[in-house]
């Protein structure tokens, strides 16, 4: 299993950055694919993600409403718009696939991930 991450950089806040995530070569029969994401002295938290099989995307509360999640149409990948960055969105951001079994959205947004990608480091500073 490859999961292929691009994107990041530099962003001012207020600005926008787009991730992307192409997977191969998994198997799964109900895959859930996303983001987690992890700065500096803080344990790796849920961002967004989702369920392949029907494209419903889930998020974290704290990137609701300036995150958007998508999928391209003929290929396995997935886009992680991000507006409106905050600099609290700083972070390594990693792209993950799991089972949608076991996706949980509260108290927190989280999958068991089988897959990661390598770290995107998305910067937001004035």
């Amino acid at each position: 299993v490859q999961l292929q991450a691009s994107g990041g950089g530099l962003a001012r806040p207020g600005g926008s950055l787009r991730l992307s995530c192409t997977a191969s070569g998994f198997e799964m029969d109900y895959p859930v694919m996303g983001w987690f994401r992890q700065a500096p002295a803080r344990e790796r938290e849920g961002v967004a993600c989702m369920a392949l099989y029907n494209r419903t995307t889930y998020y974290a509360d704290s990137v609701k409403g300036r995150f958007t999640v998508s999928r391209s149409t003929y290929m396995d990948t997935l886009y992680l718009q991000m507006n409106d960055l905050k600099v609290e969105d700083t972070a390594v951001y990693f792209c993950a696939i799991g089972e949608l079994r076991t996706l949980a959205t509260s108290p927190k947004l989280k999958y068991d991930v089988d897959h990661w990608g390598q770290g995107t480091l998305v910067t937001v500073s004035s």
